[in-house]
């Protein structure tokens, strides 16, 4: 189907077993919660959805069972995430053949690549399958920063439909639009940052948190397409607190805690990500606990 680049567009979990073993029905059951609560799309095995611990053989079968479950309710998108750049291009056309509707590419994994070089990257996984792209900015998390001169460069790739701009700086969001106007449609993606993200032009918004809060999410994103932006910020200064969870190194480790609070799947990660214990685990809980005890009537 024709990706419809707005709204909200969750970065799902992925489910394991107390074994580590991959849980399909899991993660499909919880993907039901948020195509229940009106999302408007489904990103499957991104950073959240712990993409870089699945073998190859996982994610094919993951992506082919999405697919066929979600049957054309909402696109569906895939993270590429690969070590190397012939890696994403083999992934990007196997998640054409399975039916994917498009993709959101990172930069390759590890090596930290200068700018010439992460264009070529973006470029090749482009040139790989026919699937649009969502381009994929986390310079805090992967030390890569795609700067508005370079989405400018790379402007003539057709298949560069839009930006996750998560470089925890919303003037990015200006330095882009005043350098390419309306060529790329821009999401938000760091959850703390979505209601400034909004006001400074992003469509859409890729969010971490509506794993756990999906009902809350779309609550927000209403608010915000109906000019309602006193309502909207009350709703956002409740979820301020957890959406800080988002930030973090273990920002995994957090909302998969925040999911199996709210009754969306378990907490298991897989390692080297371990459980949260001690006072980390408890601080996490309390605010958590607290957005449950005081959530928004949606």
């Amino acid at each position: 189907m024709t990706v419809t680049w707005r709204g909200v567009f969750p970065a799902a979990c992925t489910q394991f077993h107390t074994d580590f073993s991959l849980d399909i029905p899991g993660t499909l059951k919880h993907v039901d919660a948020m195509l229940a609560a009106g999302v408007h799309g489904m990103i499957m095995m991104g950073s959240v959805g712990e993409n870089t611990t699945l073998d190859p053989t996982e994610k094919r079968d993951l992506l082919k069972a999405t697919v066929a479950h979600i049957g054309g309710k909402v696109p569906v998108l895939v993270g590429v995430a690969e070590y190397t750049t012939n890696e994403a291009c083999r992934w990007a056309a196997d998640a054409q053949k399975l039916g994917a509707d498009g993709l959101m590419v990172l930069p390759a994994m590890v090596y930290k690549t200068d700018a010439r070089e992460t264009m070529a990257h973006f470029r090749s996984v482009a040139k790989a399958s026919e699937l649009p792209i969502m381009i994929y900015n986390n310079p805090p998390a992967y030390k890569v920063d795609i700067t508005p001169e370079m989405f400018a460069e790379m402007a003539d790739e057709p298949k560069f439909a839009c930006i996750k701009e998560s470089s925890d700086n919303p003037r990015r969001i200006t330095d882009i639009i005043n350098l390419t106007k309306d060529r790329y449609l821009i999401f938000a993606g760091v959850d703390d940052l979505f209601l400034e993200c909004v006001l400074l032009g992003a469509v859409g918004w890729i969010s971490g948190l509506v794993n756990a809060f999906p009902a809350e999410n779309r609550l927000i994103w209403d608010l915000v397409e109906a000019g309602k932006w006193t309502e909207a910020r009350e709703v956002y200064r409740w979820y301020t607190p957890v959406l800080h969870l988002d930030t973090h190194v273990k920002l995994v480790q957090y909302i998969k805690l925040a999911c199996s609070e709210c009754g969306f799947g378990t907490e298991v990660t897989r390692p080297p990500r371990l459980p949260l214990v001690g006072a980390e685990r408890e601080e996490v809980l309390g605010i958590i606990r607290k957005a449950i005890a005081t959530r928004p009537k949606v």
